[in-house]
């Protein structure tokens, strides 16, 4: 199945999620970026990396400068092309540029 999931699974690790989506480069750091709080999902901020994404739900993820509103379409089951990435999320918004970003945030929000 491309980009769409297994047929039983209801949820995927938050964490995996955004590493098969390609908004962080390394499952490591999709890690460090979910305990860090930086990520909502529905309006509550998330702070465990194993937290279930389903379907539907809408998350904020910041990258690079930007805050990026986006709703999960599919879970996935690898990380695959970028064609394939774009297809597990629809953005909702235009990207919002953060006005301050804190320097410790430059490491983990950087994104080549």
């Amino acid at each position: 199945m491309r980009g769409g999931g297994s047929p039983g699974l209801t949820s995927r690790r938050l964490d995996q999620w955004l590493w098969f989506a390609r908004f962080a480069k390394s499952r490591s750091l999709a890690s460090r970026l979910c305990t860090t709080g930086a990520i909502t999902i529905n309006g509550a901020a998330v702070r465990k990396a194993s937290h279930p994404t389903r379907v539907g739900e809408i998350i904020v993820i910041p990258q690079g400068v930007f805050l990026r509103t986006i709703r999960v379409k599919a879970l996935g089951v690898r990380r695959g092309p970028s064609i394939e990435a774009r297809s597990l999320y629809e953005e909702n918004n235009d990207p919002v540029q953060m006005s301050q970003l804190d320097a410790a945030w430059k490491p983990l929000l950087a994104y080549d």
